[in-house]
């Protein structure tokens, strides 16, 4: 399941850690420093070392839930590359079986413009994806 940290991906990790239990299963966590964002910039090093920094938060705030959760088999990594791209390629490369992910991520704005990470997920990979929203709320 991809995080970033976001309300949306944490109801989508709570489906997550429910459905690892039941059925057993290993708990894959990714999070996707989006290197385009950073190309050009002045200091393009310190930007990457804090958004990796704030994907290892995320990862680890997912980890802690599905631990004390009792999930027994959890694999956690921060990847780089368009974010669409690294966890439909993840998927494929470690047999992913379900991805779970929010409707929404932090970048809402950009999801006008660009279309979702979700989306393109959906769109591009044959995994089966449980898209969370969160209850009550519209955006």
């Amino acid at each position: 399941m991809p995080t970033d940290g976001s309300d949306y991906a944490q109801a989508a990790a709570n489906h997550a850690i429910e459905l690892a239990l039941a059925t057993e299963a290993a708990l894959h966590i990714v999070h996707v420093v989006d290197v385009g964002v950073v190309t050009g910039s002045v200091n393009t090093a310190a930007i990457l070392d804090a958004l990796e920094e704030a994907g290892e938060q995320a990862l680890q705030e997912v980890i802690d839930q599905a631990e004390e959760a009792g999930v027994s088999v959890i694999e956690a990594t921060v990847l780089g590359g368009s974010p669409y791209r690294a966890i439909v390629k993840y998927a494929d490369e470690h047999d992913i079986d379900l991805l779970a992910m929010g409707t929404h991520g932090r970048t809402g704005v950009d999801r006008y413009f660009l279309g979702s990470v979700t989306e393109r997920v959906v769109r591009r990979t044959e995994v089966p994806v449980l898209v969370v929203s969160i209850p009550g709320r519209a955006d």
